[in-house]
């Protein structure tokens, strides 16, 4: 049968087992903690203190049991029923430094949270920052771009205004000049050719003829050659006149702005009103048509209503 111990000899076991437990968490190499923060230190702090009230606890109660006068007897029972509880020291240690542990392990995680948030929102930062300026750089360029088309289009209508304008001027100026000129001389800007090689049989101007079939003002000159002679264009231009009737038989007309030349009593023609014409070309073949009294070139030049004397503007 257990044997039922007074209350003198609980108080000396307890006291020996508080003594032998705190030797033995003196020899006990305890892991130091680290804490960074400054609620961890408070943390100990309150551990110490709850400790140091413990032994104040105990002295209290050891001071109850040797001092039976100072309380009653349902104090001291009180008290000894409290000293009946085992209380676990190491127990409430551990959950301290384990709740420590947690509390610091939450902290960092929730440093490394909060410098992650703030790696994300700088880097999302930086990218929007990026965006934009690689936005305004593409809308810069574009401006540029855009400003530089504008530019070169303003500059290209001013050049061909420009080039207009001096065209207009040296227009113009030639217009100016061409009226200055006389009939020859404008005429001769044409660069005529003779429309055929021969004699000249008949002078421009007034004749004294006999013959009523040959006029006395001629406006022309006659070139003699043989029937089928070909005849070429004096000048490029439009063929205005290609007929067969009246006093100059077969004859063609070629005009060129204000400047026309008649080739008459042709035996043949090569070209119908509205052709052009350049130049040297063949438009016609000599012959004796019309008014004539044998095969010839009747070849006229004229500058609007006034006649030209061939051998003016051409050698014969």
């Amino acid at each position: 049968m257990e044997r039922t111990l007074s209350p003198e000899e609980k108080i000396r076991r307890a006291e020996e087992i508080y003594s032998r437990r705190r030797s033995g968490y003196t020899n006990r190499n305890v892991a130091t903690v680290n804490v960074s923060n400054e609620k961890n230190y408070g943390l100990l702090k309150k551990m110490i203190l709850q400790i140091a009230i413990c032994l104040v606890i105990y002295f209290i109660f050891y001071l109850v049991q040797n001092s039976n006068y100072v309380f009653s007897v349902e104090i001291i029972n009180k008290t000894k029923e409290i000293l009946s509880y085992d209380i676990n020291i190491e127990e409430i240690y551990t959950n301290i430094i384990n709740g420590i542990n947690s509390f610091s392990n939450d902290l960092v995680n929730d440093t490394n949270d909060t410098e992650n948030t703030i790696n994300e929102e700088e880097n999302q930062e930086s990218n929007t920052v990026d965006t934009d300026m690689q936005n305004t750089v593409g809308v810069a360029k574009l401006a540029s771009i855009t400003i530089e088309n504008i530019t070169l289009a303003q500059n290209s209508h001013e050049r061909e205004q420009t080039i207009e304008n001096n065209n207009e001027q040296a227009s113009n100026e030639e217009t100016k000049n061409q009226e200055n000129l006389t009939d020859e001389e404008y005429i001769k800007t044409f660069n005529l050719v003779k429309p055929i090689e021969g004699i000249v049989s008949s002078e421009f101007g007034i004749r004294n003829v006999d013959n009523p079939i040959v006029s006395k003002n001629h406006m022309g000159i006659d070139i003699a050659a043989n029937t089928g002679t070909e005849i070429k264009s004096a000048m490029d231009g439009e063929v205005t006149i290609s007929s067969t009737e009246g006093s100059y038989g077969y004859h063609i007309q070629v005009t060129n702005n204000d400047v026309s030349t008649m080739y008459a009593h042709c035996s043949k023609l090569f070209v119908n009103v509205g052709d052009n014409v350049t130049k040297g070309q063949v438009i016609a073949e000599v012959g004796s048509t019309g008014n004539s009294t044998n095969p010839h070139l009747h070849f006229e030049i004229k500058r609007g209503n006034n006649y030209i004397n061939p051998r003016d503007i051409l050698e014969f």
